[in-house]
Parts: C-alpha cells; sequence; structure tokens
C-alpha cells in the first residue's frame, strides 16, 4: 500500500466508516488513478471534471455506482489532500426514481423450492422471512438466535447498528434441524469450502456469493421473469407485512431504516394499497 492509500484509509476509519466503505472507497480511488495512469494527488481540478464526465456518457454509470465514485473521491480530495475546489460543491449525483421489483408470496415459494442445496435454502428462507440484506443472513450466528423471545439478534448492520427481529417458530425450527446436520458452535450456515466434510469446524460462514448464485439459478429455473435478486427477498418482506396490516413505523424498526421515508417507500408497492386507493376513488367519483 502506498503511503497516500494508507492515509486515506487511516481517514476513513477516524471518520467512523465501515470496513466495506472503506474498501469501496479506496477503490473508486484507485479506478481514478489508473484511469490517468499517476498518483490521484497529481491529477488536476480539470482532469477530475473529466474523468466525471467520462463516468457519465462513455461508462454510463448507474446512480449508485456514480454516487459511491462521488463520495469516495470527494472525500479524499477534501479530507485526505485538504483540497478546496469548487468542482466538488458542482458535483451531484444523477437522481433515480426507479421502484424496486417486488415478489407476490407465490412467486417467492416457488424460487425457494427451486434451491437444492439445503443449506443455501435455508439461508434464503431466514433472508426472506426476516427481511434481513444477504450479509446479514450469511452471518448469523447461534448466539444470534434468542428462542426464548422468538427474535434474531442482527449485530453491526448497515450503519453500524444492531437491531432485533421476529423469528417465527417455523423458521426457528428450521434453523434447528439444519444446525443439527454440521453442529457448528459459531456460524449457522458455516462455509463447506474449508472442508466440506467438517464444516463443523469452519472458521468463516458460507460466502454472500454462493447465496446469489443459488437464488439466480432458482429464478430461472421457477419461470418467475421478473428481474429479482436476493435483495428483493427484502423488499418483498417489507411489503407482505404491510399488506397483512403491520405498522410501517414497525416495519421501519424492522429492516433498521434511519428514516421512515426510505420505508414509506413500501406503501406505493402494495397491490392492497391500490385496491383500497381505487375503490376509495370509485366512491368519490360514483355520483360526478
Amino acid at each position: 500500500m502506498t503511503p497516500l492509500r494508507d492515509k486515506m484509509q487511516e481517514d476513513l476509519k477516524l471518520h467512523g466508516m465501515s470496513i466495506k466503505t472503506q474498501e469501496a472507497y479506496l477503490r473508486a480511488v484507485k479506478l481514478l488513478a489508473e484511469y490517468y495512469r499517476k498518483s490521484p494527488d497529481q491529477i488536476t481540478e480539470e482532469e477530475l471534471r473529466q474523468y466525471f464526465l467520462y463516468l457519465t456518457n462513455v461508462k454510463h454509470y448507474a446512480p449508485s455506482t456514480f454516487t459511491i465514485a462521488l463520495c469516495a473521491i470527494r472525500f479524499f480530495y477534501e479530507h485526505t489532500l485538504r483540497k478546496e475546489w469548487r468542482l466538488l460543491e458542482l458535483l451531484r449525483a444523477p437522481s433515480s426514481h426507479k421502484l424496486p421489483e417486488i415478489l407476490t408470496l407465490d412467486e417467492v415459494h416457488r424460487i425457494l423450492e427451486c434451491v437444492h442445496v439445503q443449506g443455501v435454502r435455508v439461508c434464503l428462507i431466514t433472508i426472506y422471512a426476516c427481511g434481513l440484506r444477504v450479509q446479514e443472513g450469511v452471518h448469523l450466528q447461534v448466539q444470534d438466535i434468542d428462542s426464548s423471545h422468538g427474535t434474531i439478534h442482527i449485530r453491526n448492520g448497515k450503519g453500524g447498528k444492531d437491531r432485533y427481529i421476529p423469528l417465527p417458530p417455523k423458521v426457528l425450527e428450521m434453523l434447528r434441524q439444519y444446525w443439527k446436520t454440521h453442529r457448528n458452535p459459531t456460524w449457522l450456515f458455516p462455509s463447506r469450502h474449508e472442508n466440506p466434510y467438517r464444516i463443523d469446524q469452519a472458521s468463516q460462514p458460507m460466502g454472500a456469493e454462493t447465496v446469489q448464485r443459488a437464488f439466480q439459478a432458482a429464478l430461472l429455473e421457477s419461470g418467475v421473469s421478473k428481474a429479482a435478486t436476493v435483495h428483493t427477498l427484502r423488499h418483498s418482506y417489507s411489503t407482505h407485512l404491510l399488506e397483512a396490516g403491520v405498522n410501517l413505523r414497525v416495519i421501519q424498526a424492522y429492516l433498521g431504516h434511519a428514516s421512515p421515508s426510505t420505508t414509506s417507500l413500501y406503501a406505493h408497492l402494495t397491490p392492497k394499497t391500490s385496491v383500497e386507493a381505487l375503490q376509495a376513488l370509485n366512491q368519490i367519483l360514483q355520483d360526478l
């Protein structure tokens, strides 16, 4: 690692950034340096302007990817190099208001039935039943399950936040039965890569990539035509809870959202909400 990279990583740590965010920011600055084939502290403000035009017009970065690059490079120049460039104030990520894909209950069942590896299937069921992010799912530990209270303890979630989520009894029993097949003292979903015959001794959890690949294979086999990912299970969980009458604030707490406005997105995605709105409109318009 170069001294400049070391300094940026130290600044990111002092700023309280998670390991995953640190890696993403360092990678974004590395791509900038590779594009100009020189150290990023030698890049001019005009070159930086041309780079962001390249990301927009040539690479066609998605808003989320552009945002990561912008935040990373802005952090590097403002905090690590202490530069006060007006360009950094001018730059804004393109706005995006795309609604997430949502699966029906039937589609969720069809996809999960096509996952043929037991550990991966149980992991995906847990992710859906508890509204977890994929990394939260694969990193579940035995100590995170509180069977007496029927909850899962999510440790160090997005933003470094802990939270408790209700664990359905059916999923608890499923987790118990699966754990008996490996009896790893730490991980609920241990990796099979270290030693497929002794996963009770695995020191690492199942990889997120393993779960994602299995989900995509199951999606194809199921015949569900939506552009779904593992994260779609989390969106679907939220929508299904809302349709069942669970309060939006409660769902916000389960998901670990900092703002209720993030969770309120799901109010626009429920067929039940649409039907109720149409019924109300019909009532309003019937005398016109």
